[in-house]
């Protein structure tokens, strides 16, 4: 039986550890609708008559960080004019801050069934992100952005990680191999997942 609430996962990884690739597969494989919530972010920034839009370009603008309120606004938006319910939020939560807007918004509202976590070390990421710049035109693949967000992502997301690691939540998947035996560990966890949902 489905359950009424969407269920959640939660993928986080350094910059570079392939959560985007593996995310892609998951969708087509597993029927799981992909949210990124920066994506999210952006296209609601580019729509001319937003209330959520002129706010976010507020603090874009000025360099502050949009208040999770508004994400969390957005990716329950996107939740529900999917009609669909297994989402996978690519992303987010990146810090404390996070958790506690989203636990504060959408407590009760979701099922949280794991924390996908990639787990790779830094060197691969860094040698991932400059060969994904030459071609992706991203304009944070180069090395000293790359370190900036290393730094970034040490400091507030793995606490996020740690966080969830006692609530017996995340499963951590080693990123370093190459994307067909990451995404056999993958497959291995939302098969797992089916079993505990149907």
């Amino acid at each position: 039986m489905a359950s009424s609430k969407p269920n959640v996962v939660f993928v986080l990884g350094g910059p570079g550890a392939g959560k985007g690739t593996q995310c892609v597969r998951i969708a087509e494989k597993h029927g799981y609708v992909h949210l990124s919530a920066g994506d999210l972010l952006r296209e609601e920034a580019a729509k001319p008559d937003s209330v959520l839009g002129n706010e976010i370009n507020e603090h874009i603008k000025n360099g502050s960080i949009v208040p999770v309120a508004v994400t969390c606004k957005l990716l329950e938006n996107a939740m529900k004019n999917s009609g669909k319910e297994n989402f996978l939020i690519d992303g987010f939560p990146r810090n404390k801050d996070n958790v506690d807007g989203w636990k504060l918004a959408m407590d009760g509202k979701v099922n949280l069934q794991c924390v996908l976590f990639f787990d790779c070390d830094e060197q691969t990421c860094v040698a991932r992100c400059l060969e994904r710049g030459k071609g992706s035109g991203r304009a944070d693949d180069n090395e000293e952005s790359l370190k900036k967000r290393i730094v970034t992502y040490n400091n507030s997301t793995r606490p996020v990680i740690e966080l969830y690691e006692k609530e017996n939540l995340v499963k951590r998947i080693h990123a370093a191999n190459d994307v067909d035996k990451v995404f056999q560990d993958v497959d291995h966890v939302f098969n797992g997942l089916k079993s505990t949902t149907q």
